[in-house]
């Protein structure tokens, strides 16, 4: 369904995409296109180890020919925790069956990030904020979840300006959330998405390691899709 525009005589509505760069965000990001949404890409430095997706990011934003590419700088690295943002931490290969949430999850990062994202929004006027989540081929990250999504919803519904005096909800759109990795790399072979511009790897490396969890989700995804991944692995 087009959400963002609602009559074929309207002009195309602002949506905030959340882009890290990687496959799930990029899909997200050519839905969002495909639905004729004027496109403002949000990404995020938190000190991340693979910052390298961040070039990827870049270049997916002028893919697609943004007016703007908003890229937030924060310390998260100063919480500790994650493999993602602590270099003493090794991040776990080989095994994406585990059923305890891995080191690689980083602290409430969607729903910062998902904050932040709100209060673009509002700046801007847009009325859409797309996020690239998935709770079907993922790696259990709880704020990945649909009833993490609703009480986000819920909470962006009562925070705002935009909602409780304009009477203009910001809907959190999340297109990728029940389709499997097969079904998300079908889609963005579908809409033209710049898949061989997208970095998955978790190792921080320009090759990607091939033995993270992202990378073996990503691999399974395009192995089952039957489409060769177009990026380089080590």
């Amino acid at each position: 369904m087009n959400t963002c525009l609602p009559a074929k005589e309207s002009l195309s509505m602002k949506a905030i995409v959340l882009l890290s760069g990687g496959l799930d965000s990029t899909v997200c990001m050519a839905v969002a296109k495909e639905q004729n949404c004027e496109l403002y890409p949000l990404s995020f430095n938190y000190h991340q180890r693979h910052s390298v997706e961040l070039d990827s990011a870049k270049s997916v934003a002028k893919h697609y020919n943004v007016k703007k590419h908003f890229i937030i700088e924060t310390n998260m690295n100063e919480f500790g925790t994650s493999s993602l943002t602590d270099l003493d931490i090794d991040v776990p290969t080989n095994n994406i069956t585990e059923a305890k949430i891995p080191n690689t999850y980083v602290p409430a990062r969607n729903l910062i990030f998902l904050s932040y994202a709100l209060g673009y929004a509002e700046a801007v006027g847009a009325d859409r904020i797309f996020i690239g989540v998935n709770a079907v081929d993922y790696s259990g990250y709880p704020d990945c979840r649909p009833e993490f999504i609703k009480l986000f919803q819920d909470l962006a519904d009562y925070s705002t300006k935009a909602a409780i005096q304009d009477n203009r909800k910001i809907k959190i759109e999340t297109p990728l959330i029940n389709l499997t990795k097969k079904e998300i790399v079908l889609l963005g072979n579908s809409l033209k998405a710049p898949l061989q511009l997208t970095h998955s790897c978790y190792s921080g490396t320009d090759k990607a390691c091939g033995v993270c969890d992202s990378c073996l989700l990503r691999l399974k995804g395009f192995e089952e899709a039957g489409i060769s991944d177009p990026i380089k692995y080590k």
